[in-house]
């Protein structure tokens, strides 16, 4: 059986391939746009990454997440999880290894990073982010 590092390495040299590669996602920081352990995300060439993109990048200290670009000042970006209250990452635009284009729902249904409505309402949430823990918790109890 394959490690998840191999997986993991396997998907990031097919994307440099130009492949678009279909990724499970595990965790909960990026509630409430991506649910893990039942999303999954297509993972594409991150060409010209920038603020709002969902990126898969390697951070400080050498491991992966998938994050969401909160702020990019010439070659560095800071990440954060849709779902974190604080946490931030940072890393360097090559360390940006693919862009997700679109969250596969467990019903098998697409829906792409790339609309207006996606990236207003990922902005929206970011801007609520003092409020984050009380929404993230209503989202909780409703959802999961």
């Amino acid at each position: 059986m394959a490690s998840d590092e191999h997986i993991l390495q396997e998907a990031i040299r097919l994307v440099g391939e130009g492949v678009s590669v279909t990724f499970p996602v595990n965790g909960r920081s990026m509630l409430p746009f991506i649910v893990g352990g039942e999303d999954s995300i297509v993972l594409e060439s991150p060409r010209n990454p920038r603020v709002g993109d969902v990126v898969l990048a390697r951070v400080e200290g050498g491991r992966f997440v998938v994050h969401r670009i909160v702020r990019a000042a010439g070659d560095r970006v800071t990440l954060m999880g849709d779902g974190n209250l604080a946490g931030r990452e940072h890393c360097q635009v090559k360390d940006i290894m693919a862009r997700a284009a679109y969250v596969v729902r467990k019903n098998g249904k697409r829906r792409s990073f790339d609309t207006f409505g996606m990236r207003l309402a990922s902005s929206l949430w970011y801007a609520v982010l003092p409020f984050r823990r009380w929404l993230l918790a209503i989202y909780r109890r409703i959802f999961l």
